[in-house]
């Protein structure tokens, strides 16, 4: 008989208890943008989902607290940016709350749609919004890819135990 490790106490549901489970989840880190009605907006998000091939979509959460919220709110369309590790501090850059996300040293243009897209990322794609769905404090976004580009070099960056790291070999 397999014997079966010993497991901590558990803990009643929290923010808390999220928050601690969900750092030892590594995730992969995408930059959301959207043309806003005073510029371009975006965010990091770790919470890029693929919804369905056919047709393609995606879904992304954000907070209803967040700077960037009320331009999603309203854009018909987004940017979806896949990171590489070179690319630690353009994340940490659009994670900081007041950050210039757009000044130097991001380097980006305005791809279709409007859409702000950022140069030298591993991947990209301009969505169409389908919906946004009330999840608590947050929405989910339901989008339709409507072009992109997979083809920028490099590994992808990854979020893990609170810090944005690299894969290992």
């Amino acid at each position: 008989m397999t014997a079966v490790p010993e497991l901590a106490t558990p803990s009643l549901a929290s923010p808390d208890l999220l928050r601690s489970v969900f750092r030892r989840h590594a995730a992969g880190v995408a930059v959301i943008t959207a043309r806003g009605a005073d510029g371009p907006v975006g965010f990091t998000a770790t919470s890029l989902t693929s919804v369905s091939a056919e047709p393609p979509m995606l879904s992304f959460g954000i907070g209803t607290g967040a700077s960037s919220w009320p331009a999603i709110a309203r854009a018909d369309h987004v940017g979806v940016h896949i990171l590489g590790e070179h690319q630690q501090e353009l994340a940490a850059t659009f994670a900081r709350s007041g950050a210039d996300r757009f000044g130097p040293p991001t380097v980006w243009h305005e791809g279709p749609e409007g859409v702000p897209v950022l140069d030298g990322v591993l991947a990209w794609l301009v969505c169409r919004v389908v919906t946004r769905v009330p999840a608590g404090d947050h929405r989910i976004v339901l989008a339709e890819v409507t072009l992109g580009d997979p083809a920028g070099p490099g590994r992808p960056l990854l979020y893990h135990q609170g810090r944005f790291t690299a894969l290992r070999d």
